[in-house]
């Protein structure tokens, strides 16, 4: 599509962007600058002499964009950045577009939201003069930039070091078996309380978050011996326990079996008391009668007796008189008989 006049836009409007060379005279006024002059007659040739101080304007012109280029940088939401002029703190800067003087300033750009670990293995002393093998991890942020990057060399490494001196101290007051078992937790709380001390006092700016005690195992040159030595623990919980449960269980068995046999013995008391009694009762009644007619009560109690030993007694041998034959009397079959007899009857 053509338009009436090619130095308007399709709106109407006037079509007049810079020119580079425009740009460049008006720089070269302000540094003042001069124009070349034109060498030659006639209006139709164009002049390919460039002149010293232009070829100086423009490279001038591209040092200024190439260097405003590097002064000028953006840090995101997370990052915070260190600005050193002439090898001391000038500011802190935070998000967005910044400025500093590319060749003087100095920048440490650092991600101040990002968690950071680290874990190290180290064998410590225990209490009880014991060694044990102690994985810890930490996890860490920078909390204050300008101490990170000013105080301490190697933040880092004075972390490494601050965490094995906290652990040491800390392990050095529990028992071997503390360290390998119920104690971690509280251990890992104050080796975290410890090592945060540590790093303030060296002003590292960092903040620990968290302290894990990963692993806690005996040296590698005693291990067996050591898991023999658990075993055997285990082995006594075990043992105790049945033993226990086995207490649980009989001693009130034996209770219930006491009382039955106390119980028991009390209704006997009882039994032979009364029975006793019974029997007096019996006598006196009996000595009554004795005094009222002592031939016809002694008689009675001949026949009685007889009648007692003889009905326990199922074989009863009779001496025959002047002869040495013995007369048997079969009293249990004869009973049986009787007893036969009598259901019959019935």
């Amino acid at each position: 599509m053509n338009w009436e006049n090619q130095n308007k836009d399709p709106w109407g409007n006037k079509n007049d962007s810079p020119d580079f060379d425009e740009l460049m005279k008006k720089f070269s006024s302000i540094l003042g600058g001069k124009k070349s002059s034109s060498n030659g007659s006639g209006g139709g040739g164009n002049n390919l002499n460039i002149s010293p101080s232009r070829i100086l304007m423009y490279a001038l012109f591209g040092f200024s964009v190439i260097y405003a280029y590097q002064c000028i940088y953006q840090l995101d939401a997370s990052e915070r950045a260190v600005i050193l002029r002439f090898g001391e703190f000038y500011e802190e800067q935070e998000e967005g577009l910044n400025f500093r003087f590319a060749g003087i300033d100095e920048r440490y750009i650092e991600n101040v939201s990002l968690t950071r670990r680290y874990t190290q293995t180290n064998s410590m002393l225990t209490k009880d003069e014991n060694i044990v093998d102690v994985t810890v991890s930490a996890q860490y942020r920078i909390a204050n930039l300008k101490d990170f990057v000013l105080n301490v060399k190697d933040p880092e490494g004075s972390l490494r070091n601050a965490i094995e001196s906290a652990l040491r101290h800390v392990v050095g007051d529990n028992t071997l078996d503390q360290t390998l078992t119920v104690g971690r937790e509280n251990i890992a709380q104050e080796v975290q309380t410890r090592l945060q001390q540590y790093l303030d006092i060296y002003q590292t700016g960092l903040l620990v978050q968290q302290v894990n005690i990963e692993k806690t195992d005996p040296p590698a040159a005693v291990k067996n011996a050591f898991d023999d030595v658990v075993a055997a623990r285990e082995d006594k919980e075990r043992l105790q326990n049945e033993a226990e449960r086995y207490a649980l269980t009989i001693v009130p068995e034996a209770r219930g079996q006491a009382q039955a046999r106390i119980r028991g013995a009390e209704a006997y008391k009882e039994e032979v008391v009364a029975k006793a009694e019974g029997e007096v009762d019996r006598f006196n009644k009996l000595l009554e009668e004795y005094a009222k007619a002592p031939e016809v009560t002694r008689d009675r109690l001949y026949l009685d007796a007889l009648q007692s030993v003889l009905s326990n007694s199922t074989k009863i041998m009779v001496d025959v008189e002047g002869g040495n034959n013995l007369l048997y009397l079969p009293l249990d079959k004869i009973m049986e008989e009787n007893k036969k007899k009598g259901d019959d009857d019935e």
